[in-house]
């Protein structure tokens, strides 16, 4: 492998506003050829690192060199909105400075990498049309139709399935050209990735390690230990000193000049106590309450149709799922069959083919949050949430809950569609606890979420008292929830 350095930042410090810095003198270099995962707390500046590369963000000050003429395309986690009017055709021409009169060909042999390609006119699909699974493959595929020297990953296995995951993953075991990804998925990082470069939440800087995931996470918290024990064995020792200098005060004469050496000793001690890093906290643990007064059956599923994803043809089916309080249905099936959709028309209460008990509350998470509202500020949209579940505006409630999901006083009053895509999770939670539903419907909620925060919210739904609908690409996730029933779309 090559030695030579592509991308070094030397001091980069960066500010989202005035007084919310995100990165503080960060330095670390990125060598040709080499596979590395980027990680971080939801909310440490990932992103905004690859921004910075890439050149859309600017630093606030240090310098970034990229060494000339090298390439860069990045996979960001969600298609801009309106990039989702567009073709498929147009979509990917995006991706290059200059017109490609091959196109169309690039485009399948591109497609055929990221397990797509037998879709019928895909050139001149909308891109909207696109389940979120398949959205998320062609989002992979305009970086790599690129053939870029630095391939940046953000998020790149959300939304997808397990074989996409496995097509991705060997695509990346054979890319020769150097990948930086951010995600929060170990079996995928393990199988490429070099090292790992971990963006500290609360010191704002770059630490670099070599090693898969575990052995990473394992050198951190031996790291933690260490500088706990050393603190632990110098504060003994400044207590000791501090002790003899309060017995020899008293003691008055030439004894209180030794007093007063064994308090300079004291504070000698105390500046070689380190500053142990604040391991990244998960959120607290929480519970959704159940809208109340509910009896008898909440939904019914008689009737529901799929989608053929390569001839894009609807196929109807007859079903006999029941769903009472307290009875969790996990809907299965691959990228592209119509999950989805099935779970957005039950949201709407527009599915043909099932019924929702009258007065019921849906709480709806949604994959690509939009049924959050991105011009509202995070007070605004939680105070919308606790109106829904039938109280009135509790600031020291709402802020109680808000802090519980990390979402602390800086962020409050943030508009929603600034933040990253794993706050913008955090806030959908938060406002499931307020709104209380008697359904609740969760499409992909993993997605963007920081997996320290994984086995709380694993927790949380297991126990959730309503009827429930899950979809889930994660097994590791699913497992640690009880399920009652399974509908396969596929069979």
């Amino acid at each position: 492998m090559s030695t030579e350095t592509i991308v070094r930042f030397d001091k980069v410090s960066f500010e989202h506003s005035v007084n919310k810095p995100i990165l503080e003198e960060v330095s670390f270099s990125i060598r040709r050829g080499s596979k590395f995962t980027l990680m971080g707390q939801n909310g440490a500046g990932k992103s905004t690192i690859f921004s910075l590369i890439t050149g859309e963000k600017k630093p606030e000050d240090g310098i970034i060199n990229i060494v000339k003429g090298v390439s860069i395309a990045i996979s960001r986690q969600v298609i801009p909105r309106a990039d989702l009017e567009l073709t498929v055709r147009e979509f990917f021409e995006k991706s290059f400075e200059k017109k490609t009169y091959d196109i169309d060909v690039k485009i399948d042999d591109i497609l055929e990498v990221v397990n797509l390609k037998g879709h019928t006119k895909v050139h001149d699909r909308i891109m909207k049309t696109f389940s979120g699974g398949q959205q998320a493959r062609l989002l992979l595929a305009s970086a790599l139709i690129q053939n870029p020297d630095l391939l940046l990953l953000d998020e790149p296995t959300n939304n997808l399935d397990k074989a996409g995951i496995a097509h991705l993953t060997d695509f990346l075991k054979n890319y020769k050209k150097t990948v930086i990804v951010i995600s929060h998925d170990a079996e995928f990082l393990n199988a490429f990735t070099e090292g790992v470069f971990y963006l500290d939440v609360h010191t704002m800087k770059v630490e670099q390690y070599v090693g898969n995931y575990f052995n990473v996470m394992a050198d951190i918290k031996a790291r933690i230990e260490r500088e706990n024990m050393k603190n632990a064995q110098l504060e003994k020792q400044i207590q000791a000193k501090k002790d003899q200098a309060n017995v020899f005060a008293h003691k008055g004469g030439r004894l209180r000049l030794v007093a007063r050496r064994m308090r300079e000793l004291a504070e000698d001690l105390e500046e070689d106590i380190v500053e142990v890093r604040k391991e990244d906290k998960a959120i607290r643990p929480f519970i959704i309450p159940a809208q109340q007064d509910m009896i008898g059956e909440i939904l019914n599923i008689s009737a529901f149709t799929t989608l053929d994803p390569k001839t894009h043809k609807i196929v109807k089916h007859k079903a006999h799922i029941s769903l009472n309080k307290n009875q969790h249905l996990l809907l299965k099936g691959p990228n592209g069959i119509g999950k989805s959709t099935l779970l957005e028309a039950l949201a709407s209460g527009k599915a043909d083919g099932t019924k929702i008990k009258e007065e019921t509350r849906i709480g709806y998470y949604r994959q690509d949050f939009s049924t959050l509202n991105f011009n509202h500020t995070v007070f605004e949209s939680l105070s919308e949430s606790m109106s829904i579940g039938g109280e009135k505006i509790d600031q020291e409630k709402l802020r109680a809950i808000a802090a519980a999901f990390h979402i602390t006083s800086e962020f409050i009053y943030t508009k929603v569609g600034s933040l990253s895509e794993g706050q913008k999770g955090l806030v959908a939670f938060a406002r499931l606890v307020m709104e209380k539903p008697g359904l609740l419907i969760l499409d992909e909620p993993t997605n963007h979420i920081n997996f320290r925060h994984l086995p709380v919210i694993a927790k949380a739904l297991d126990e959730y008292k309503g009827a429930m609908i899950l979809v889930s690409h994660v097994p590791e996730f699913v497992e640690q929830i009880r399920i009652d029933e399974t509908l396969d779309l596929e069979k």
